[in-house]
């Protein structure tokens, strides 16, 4: 082979391996991840489990760079904040929320209480957004909102799939302004259409009243950092009262802090009782107890409840039941019975999730199905029409009956 074949020779071998690795640097190129493929964003590392495969949101988002008609018009971050939304739906947890820059912030102002509302709580069930409860001398308490009443409508917006948090978004606003809300309410047929001016949101805590035949009311409306102690104080009141049966109202309760709700069960049970149980994914419980005040012995006491009455209610109500205090008249309970903790995403976002449920002292979760009550007693329109309470006159009923003593009382609370 002459010189000048031999140099033709070597290029073309040279050519046929360039040739190859640029193929094959081109097939894996395109056949790279998905992720790979996706421009302009960062932290696209992050740690993935290896039993999870991600390509198909990747190849989504690709597709959606790609060919989606508005394409200029595509905000990558709003892209993300739906895709953590989706994904926490995957969860079927109504509790479990991820709230976007807005939505955090307005979360926040509901902590605050520096909002116009209407004043109720909401929630979801089974894909439902409903009525919790109407907080008293609201503006939605006013308009004849009941607990159960299921939203339909929001002005004009349908709440198919809509979150709880959503839906606060859309019924909070500025003082002075009007909302639409379209419910359902059980055993009528026709949707009733509420116009409800927005207010500032003032939250009783308690009132009182006496009864004849010795029998003290307490009616609280939520367990907020000031409950215990106006419990405490309703409690001086009864004993200085001379009274000697005790009914606690709960309904339309729709919870608060459970550090009031343990205070609360501690005047009547002994030290070390428990009062209610914290349950986490991996099994671990945590128990809280009895303080232990226990000042009270053999009191007739009921307790009224209502399918308004949730979370912390139906801790104090849960325990008190099971440990023999007092009776529970009314319907069934929310059955609210989950732990829910506050994660900063980022600086302006955060995910407010379920850490764990709520068990009574002998192990009955309240998310599950809720509290029964001892004596079931239903509210009629009738009734209402006629404001004939049924539940408060069974309650009166049951505590007077001669099965229970009037115990001794200390003075000092």
């Amino acid at each position: 082979m002459t010189p000048a074949k031999k140099i033709i020779y070597f290029v073309l071998i040279l050519a046929l391996f360039g040739g190859v690795f640029v193929g094959g640097a081109l097939f894996g190129y395109y056949k790279r991840p998905a992720v790979e493929k996706v421009y302009a964003l960062f932290n696209k590392e992050a740690t993935k489990p290896a039993d999870v495969d991600f390509s198909p949101f990747w190849v989504a988002w690709n597709t959606i760079e790609s060919k989606y008609v508005a394409k200029d018009s595509i905000d990558n971050q709003k892209l993300v904040w739906g895709a953590i939304k989706g994904m926490v739906k995957g969860l079927d947890d109504p509790y479990t929320t991820f709230f976007s820059p807005q939505e955090s912030k307005m979360f926040q102002e509901n902590i605050r209480g520096d909002f116009g509302g209407v004043g109720m709580e909401i929630g979801v069930r089974k894909g439902v957004l409903i009525v919790i409860s109407p907080l008293k001398n609201t503006p939605a308490y006013r308009a004849g909102v009941k607990a159960g009443d299921s939203i339909v409508k929001i002005d004009d917006k349908v709440t198919t799939d809509m979150t709880a948090n959503e839906a606060a978004g859309l019924i909070r606003g500025e003082k002075g302004t009007k909302v639409k809300l379209t419910m359902l309410r059980k055993n009528i047929d026709e949707p009733l259409e509420f116009e409800i001016t927005r207010d500032i949101i003032i939250i009783s805590t308690l009132d009182t009243e006496t009864k004849p035949g010795g029998i003290f009311i307490i009616k609280l409306y939520n367990f907020s950092n000031t409950s215990a102690n106006d419990f405490r104080n309703a409690l001086r009141e009864f004993v200085l009262s001379g009274n000697n049966k005790l009914v606690l109202d709960l309904r339309n309760n729709p919870g608060g802090y459970l550090e009031s709700a343990v205070d609360m069960a501690s005047w009547f049970l002994p030290i070390g009782e428990v009062v209610a149980r914290e349950k986490f994914g991996s099994g671990e419980e945590n128990v809280f107890r009895s303080k232990g005040y226990d000042i009270f012995e053999n009191l007739p006491m009921v307790i009224l409840v209502n399918e308004g009455s949730a979370s912390a209610s139906e801790i104090l109500a849960g325990a008190l039941q099971e440990h023999g205090i007092a009776k529970l008249v009314g319907e069934k309970t929310f059955g609210k019975g989950s732990v829910q903790e506050l994660v900063q995403i980022t600086p302006d976002t955060s995910l407010k999730i379920t850490i764990a449920k709520w068990l009574t002292p002998n192990r009955k979760s309240l998310s599950d199905n809720g509290l029964e009550p001892d004596i079931k007693m239903e509210i009629t329109e009738k009734n209402i029409e006629a404001q004939k309470d049924p539940q408060m006159e069974k309650a009166l009923e049951v505590v007077s009956l001669p099965d229970g003593k009037a115990g001794s009382q200390q003075s000092v609370l």
